[in-house]
């Protein structure tokens, strides 16, 4: 785990919002559910370019994945998992996790339908809120695999 955090790190809610953490990367509870179990995925450095991230990070990331998949297949039994690199506002290098689904998932007395299935995630749409990401962030850490 890391001290000195990015902004990016700070946007998304961290470190009430932190998942999971690893040397290279950390993952968040997006504050925006835009389908349940949105998650933010940070790279730990300062770098803002994909390519410029230590070689070490790249091969972390296939057990970051690895990881955040098997949570998603705990909670949300997605059909497919959107990672976004959009980086235009919060440049840092992080992508947005999205499980995508056909039919609604109910959580904690809320419906959370995929208002761009089967195409691109509506990013406008979802469910927002501090009880409703936090209760997202506590279920995703109590499924999360140890390591």
């Amino acid at each position: 785990m890391q001290n000195d955090r990015n902004a990016t790190f700070s946007k998304f809610g961290g470190p009430d919002t932190l998942i999971a953490d690893y040397e290279h990367w950390c993952v968040l509870a997006r504050p925006k559910q835009v389908t349940l179990g949105a998650m933010v995925l940070i790279s730990n450095s300062d770098h803002e370019h994909f390519p410029d991230l230590p070689a070490a990070a790249f091969t972390e990331l296939q057990a970051v994945t690895s990881d955040i998949e098997h949570a998603l297949k705990s909670l949300v039994s997605p059909e497919k998992v959107n990672y976004l690199m959009l980086m235009m506002v919060d440049p840092h290098v992080h992508f947005h996790v999205l499980p995508r689904y056909s039919e609604p998932r109910a959580f904690s007395g809320e419906t959370f339908p995929d208002a761009g299935w089967p195409g691109p995630p509506d990013l406008a749409s979802g469910i927002s809120g501090e009880s409703a990401v936090l209760a997202v962030c506590d279920a995703l850490k109590s499924v999360w695999p140890a390591r």
